[in-house]
């Protein structure tokens, strides 16, 4: 069992920027790719980025590219999503989830990931 939880999020200005932080406990946490996705009031959950289980490799959602930058700490057992230059339409429920079976995935569906952290909210205003 692998358990996730979610920090850093808030309430800034657009251009601001906020930095979130995931921890995880349980199971070995570095065998997992991990990844982050957003939901909007509203909207269904979307992608947002995801990083192998090395942190050798990055994929972000074209929304977010050159803005957002995902990055991870093994000793840590933390992943962290840094995300600067933030719009109103950032606004969003964030979570970060781990994926078991594939730890150089960079997969951008939900499905695809076992393990959910509760999520951290982040509003942005105009």
């Amino acid at each position: 069992q692998v358990q996730l939880v979610e920090s850093g999020g808030g309430l800034v200005q657009a251009g601001g920027s906020l930095r979130l932080s995931c921890a995880a406990s349980g199971r070995t946490f570095s065998a997992y790719a991990r990844g982050w996705f957003r939901q909007a009031p509203g909207k269904e959950r979307e992608f947002v980025a995801a990083i192998t289980w090395s942190g050798g490799s990055t994929y972000y959602a074209d929304s977010v590219k050159g803005r957002f930058t995902v990055s991870r700490d093994n000793v840590k057992n933390t992943v962290y999503l840094q995300m600067n230059n933030l719009k109103p339409e950032d606004t969003a429920d964030y979570y970060c989830a781990a994926e078991v079976d594939r730890p150089q995935a960079l997969t951008t569906i939900a499905n695809d990931y076992d393990y959910w952290g509760p999520g951290t909210q982040g509003s942005v205003s105009s």
